[in-house]
């Protein structure tokens, strides 16, 4: 139980600070309107190293975040699939409450800004081009490279961390993955932060808001699982793991 209640305010910290920048950013007369992606992605970073630390705080030792992440860790053997679902779940959930938390945050700024996809970008991703199999095979990158590079981080051969030094080295590589790779789709690489939040556009009362676009959402869900499987197996096949 304490697993699921640390992965849960875990995201939902990820969520509020990661979908907070967004808002910051896109959102008319916000002090940060205009800031761009630099602002964007470090917003992000930070949020990631605070979810950890928050969930781990609350009991949540893996502090995954994120259920492509769990379902590599399930291959490994670190939870059997009794446990990840409910992980997966309380991650989720968790990522709607960060939504609705930033939408609180941000209530007088929704009915000024009348373009109702930087409302939904607040929420969720959204491709820059269109194209399903690219978009796809975008995600599935830049999970496979978030989790290879998260087995590489904590690998005997790089020693021992130092307590509490992981999460931030975990930040520096979504901050990385954010202006590296983030441009073609805006990074969801995760199914909890994009699917959650989705759920909560499509469900709160936001002033002008428009289609919560469920045509693509299946790519920022179904993407990231598969580059989490493809961690696990080329980490497998080269001794990472």
């Amino acid at each position: 139980m304490t697993n699921l209640l640390g992965e849960f305010f875990g995201t939902m910290m990820l969520i509020t600070f990661g979908a907070g920048v967004v808002a910051c950013v896109l959102l008319k007369d916000s002090k940060g309107n205009g800031g761009g992606w630099i602002v964007i992605t470090a917003g992000w970073a930070f949020g990631v190293i605070l979810g950890v630390f928050t969930a781990v705080a609350l009991g949540a030792p893996q502090a995954d975040l994120n259920p492509a992440v769990t379902l590599a860790k399930t291959m490994l053997g670190t939870y059997t699939v009794a446990q990840a679902i409910p992980t997966m779940l309380a991650e989720t959930a968790g990522a709607f409450a960060g939504g609705v938390i930033v939408w609180l945050a941000y209530l007088p700024h929704w009915a000024p800004t009348e373009d109702p996809g930087l409302k939904l970008a607040v929420f969720c991703t959204g491709p820059a081009i269109r194209s399903y199999a690219q978009n796809f095979l975008c995600e599935v990158i830049g999970t496979f490279m978030l989790i290879f590079a998260i087995f590489a981080i904590f690998h005997k051969n790089n020693g021992a961390l130092p307590a509490g030094f992981g999460p931030y080295l975990v930040g520096i590589l979504v901050w990385a993955l954010g202006l590296s790779l983030g441009g073609p789709t805006g990074y969801a690489i995760n199914p909890a932060r994009d699917l959650g939040p989705r759920i909560a556009h499509a469900v709160l009362p936001i002033a002008g808001k428009g289609s919560s676009d469920w045509a693509y959402a299946w790519v920022p869900v179904c993407a990231p699982m598969v580059g989490g499987v493809l961690a696990y197996v080329v980490g497998k096949a080269v001794g990472l793991i």
